[in-house]
C-alpha cells in the first residue's frame, strides 16, 4: 500500500521540523523527522506524508544543489511511499557526497535513516515477525 506524498515548500514548515531536533546523518544524506498527529482533522488521519528538501551552499553551486535535489526528489519518490510510515513530516537535506554517492548506497541512507527515526515499515514484500 502507497500513501500519497505531498511536498513541504514553505521555510516555516522546514523549521517546524527542524525544531524537533530529531534528525540522523548519513554519508549521502541527513533526515529530519517530525509526526504531525491528526490535531482533530480527520483528513490528516487518512494517511499522508510530507517531504521536503533542501541543499545548502556548502554543497556547490547553484548547478550542483539543483543535481544533489534531483537526486534526492528522485530517492524519495522510490523509496518513501513504500517504505516510509505515515503521518510525517520529513526533510532529506543534501551533503556534499549526495552528488557523486552511488545511488545504490544513497538508497541504503536513506533506508538505515527511515529505520533509525523509527519512520520505516515492513516492506510488503518482505514477512513481518509475528509471535
Amino acid at each position: 500500500m502507497s500513501q500519497q506524498l505531498l511536498r513541504l515548500k514553505r521555510r516555516p514548515d522546514f523549521l517546524r521540523v527542524a525544531g524537533t531536533r530529531k534528525k540522523w546523518a548519513a554519508p549521502g544524506l541527513i533526515l529530519q523527522v517530525r509526526s504531525h498527529p491528526a490535531d482533530g482533522n480527520p483528513a490528516r488521519a487518512d494517511g499522508f506524508l510530507r517531504v521536503g528538501f533542501t541543499v545548502s551552499r556548502k554543497v556547490g553551486n547553484a548547478v550542483h544543489r539543483n543535481r544533489a535535489k534531483r537526486r534526492l526528489r528522485a530517492l524519495a519518490a522510490e523509496i518513501l511511499p513504500t517504505h516510509a510510515d505515515v503521518g510525517y513530516d520529513l526533510v532529506i537535506i543534501g551533503r556534499r557526497a549526495t552528488l557523486t554517492r552511488p545511488y545504490a548506497k544513497l538508497m541504503g541512507d536513506l533506508l538505515q535513516a527511515l529505520d533509525k527515526m523509527g519512520v520505516a515499515r515492513d516492506h510488503p514484500g518482505q514477512p513481518s515477525e509475528q509471535v
